[in-house]
């Protein structure tokens, strides 16, 4: 029964994980389009995620933790449109450094491995509810 406990709390560990690295994702493909408001200003910078393992003490069990939430340094891209308020002096905007694309591969790939830990709850679930059962 203890082994289905720890295995629920790193699967939870994993879905709170991947709840946070969906709002990090949601949040760049909302400022996707989002540049500067000045001539020359910088638009919105990727934000990204990183995770650390973490021992969850009471349950004796390594857990998956959010580590931090950066920026990625990449260079922006540029579009010329002269008439633009945030044009620099060249006529040239600076656009965000968010791949729409990478993004959504990205939110795909979180959203398969939150529920792959769900999947690991429901079984631990019906396993203690099994087992359970059989002691009645």
């Amino acid at each position: 029964m203890d082994d289905l406990i720890r295995m629920s709390r790193i699967a939870t560990s994993g879905m709170k994980a991947q709840a946070s690295r969906l709002r990090v994702i949601s949040e760049n493909l909302a400022n996707a389009d989002s540049v500067g408001k000045t001539p020359g200003s910088d638009p919105y910078r990727r934000k990204t995620i990183s995770f650390k393992s973490a021992l969850d003490r009471q349950a004796g069990v390594d857990v998956v933790r959010v580590d931090k939430v950066g920026v990625d340094r990449a260079e922006f891209d540029t579009r010329y449109e002269p008439s633009h308020p945030a044009a620099d002096e060249n006529g040239y905007v600076k656009r965000p450094n968010v791949n729409p694309l990478i993004e959504l591969t990205d939110m795909r790939e979180a959203q398969r491995t939150y529920e792959a830990n769900l999947n690991v709850i429901n079984s631990s679930k019906e396993m203690v509810k099994r087992t359970i059962d059989m002691l009645r």
